[in-house]
């Protein structure tokens, strides 16, 4: 479910955020893109920009935003730089360097996807690191009818898993990946294959989107059937994600998963 976006700071979140940098906030605009957090800001202080992130201490997820501190250090690079995390006053709230740049282009024949794809290659490099994140036979465990199918999602890769354009900035050079809450642990085909649902979504066929995310070198390593085990829990997730919904944001998905499926069943 989609998280209640604040439009203004409060004043203890405020007071918070120039504790924690020592310097004075001076400027505020609230950022509209994303689902999960209740503060979404880019704030101007008296010596840099940050991009501040944040939920409630009594947040159903607020546990997403120790998950993203304890993953930063191990994304340098692929992601914006953590400069701190801190819990008080109500609030959880992460502060990030501020990196300008426009979400990512999912459209068919899109400059975008080929640094999109650069970047993922990038972050199948990264060895998974020693933390206690969910695995992805435990995340999917819901949404299989025979529990066998979950031991072809088994990994030891880190993933992203939440391919959402607004989690994708590009720069003048790469695309940064954002919104790490959901890091989990698996097989290394499993982040192309989420984000090509995302693909079907914004106009590619099954076949092209396909076709895109076989640029990634654990595509070939993907199991035929692995991957109909995976296009048949999305299509459930998606499904119990647009039932729950209050408005239509998860309709583009939950079509695309049923279409994904129908293709991989055909």
């Amino acid at each position: 479910m989609p998280t209640q976006r604040l439009t203004d700071l409060p004043d203890n979140v405020r007071h918070l955020i120039e504790k924690a940098s020592g310097s004075r906030v001076v400027d505020v605009g609230t950022i509209n893109a994303g689902l999960n957090s209740a503060i979404a800001a880019r704030v101007t202080l008296d010596s840099r920009t940050l991009f501040i992130k944040g939920l409630p201490l009594n947040h159903p997820r607020v546990w997403t935003q120790t998950r993203e501190a304890q993953v930063s250090p191990y994304v340098l690079g692929i992601a914006p730089r953590l400069l701190w995390h801190a819990e008080a006053d109500g609030w959880s709230l992460l502060a990030f360097e501020y990196i300008a740049g426009a979400h990512a282009d999912y459209t068919p024949k899109s400059p975008d996807l080929p640094q999109v794809m650069a970047s993922m290659i990038q972050l199948s490099e990264i060895p998974a690191p020693a933390l206690e994140l969910k695995t992805m036979p435990h995340r999917l465990r819901t949404y299989v009818d025979d529990p066998a199918d979950l031991s072809w999602f088994a990994g030891n890769h880190l993933l992203h898993t939440e391919w959402n354009p607004h989690n994708v900035l590009m720069t003048a050079d790469h695309a940064r990946f954002v919104d790490w809450g959901w890091a989990s642990i698996g097989a290394a085909w499993i982040d192309p294959a989420l984000w090509l649902l995302w693909l079907i979504a914004h106009g590619h066929t099954c076949e092209q989107a396909e076709n895109a995310a076989s640029d990634h070198p654990a595509w070939d390593l993907a199991p035929a059937r692995g991957l109909d085990a995976l296009a048949r829990t999305q299509h459930r997730l998606w499904d119990s994600i647009a039932d729950q919904s209050p408005d239509d944001w998860a309709k583009p998905m939950q079509a695309a998963a049923a279409t994904w499926e129908a293709y991989r069943t055909r």
